[in-house]
């Protein structure tokens, strides 16, 4: 991704002053911006405009953030950054849980939200270019208890053939886990390993993202048998693990 103004980035918030601000930072550096204040033809209009990025409102009225980010996420790929206030905790952690790629709180900094979306942006761009690539060609992935993890494709697939392409997030996480089976794994080495932006100690993504996985390897919370909680340490991979 050599060319900003080959990416088209749609901001969805009904605030016009923080909407404006929003699109003169992305304009400034060079993207193509949409704007909307709001959404009941998402989905619709990121697959007809081919939209790279949504910076979406978590707070729109009517269908909110949330619902619209599981909306999209159902139908589509394309890069989600919620932009949330301060008091709206709960709701990112919902947001990331419904598949939002990362969020920005409101007052943002604008170097920052740039940052973010740019290390977004090059992820969504890298992991189709490498699908892209990889159609032709042999492709080693990681074998796990009747599961095949595609690293290329980022593609779970089950014993009875069902698949689904995971979020860059949890494939992060679940390819660390892996690549150390029987390790514990403290929250510390989790994000550093799947975040590229600053975190805090209470930052639960860490936990979001093994409950999003636990559901989809279908692995029981209450007596999980492949990514372990080791308390107050971190989590361990518990499966037998081949290339």
């Amino acid at each position: 991704m050599t060319m900003t103004n080959s990416i088209h980035i749609l901001i969805v918030e009904d605030d016009i002053a923080s909407r404006s601000l929003l699109v003169s930072h992305f304009e400034k550096e060079g993207y193509r911006v949409s704007e909307t204040d709001q959404a009941d033809d998402l989905c619709d209009r990121v697959r007809d405009e081919q939209i790279d990025l949504v910076l979406l409102d978590i707070s729109l009225p009517g269908r909110d953030g949330l619902t619209l980010t599981r909306e999209l996420r159902a139908h589509s790929r394309v890069g989600i950054i919620l932009v949330t206030s301060k008091g709206d905790e709960i709701d990112r952690i919902v947001g990331l849980e419904l598949g939002a790629d990362d969020y920005v709180t409101k007052p943002f900094n604008p170097r920052e939200l740039l940052v973010r979306a740019k290390n977004l942006l090059w992820r969504v761009h890298s992991g189709a270019q490498s699908t892209a690539t990889g159609k032709n060609s042999q492709r080693s992935g990681w074998r796990f208890e009747g599961w095949t993890l595609d690293p290329q494709k980022r593609q779970l697939t089950g014993a009875q053939g069902h698949r689904e392409r995971l979020p860059e997030g949890e494939f992060k996480l679940l390819r660390t886990l892996m690549t150390h089976p029987g390790q514990v794994m403290s929250r510390d080495q989790l994000m550093d390993a799947i975040h590229d932006r600053e975190w805090t100690p209470n930052d639960r993504t860490v936990d979001v993202l093994i409950g999003r996985l636990r559901r989809k390897l279908g692995d029981n919370p209450s007596n999980p048998q492949l990514i372990l909680t080791a308390h107050g340490a971190g989590y361990m991979f518990a499966g037998d693990v081949s290339r």
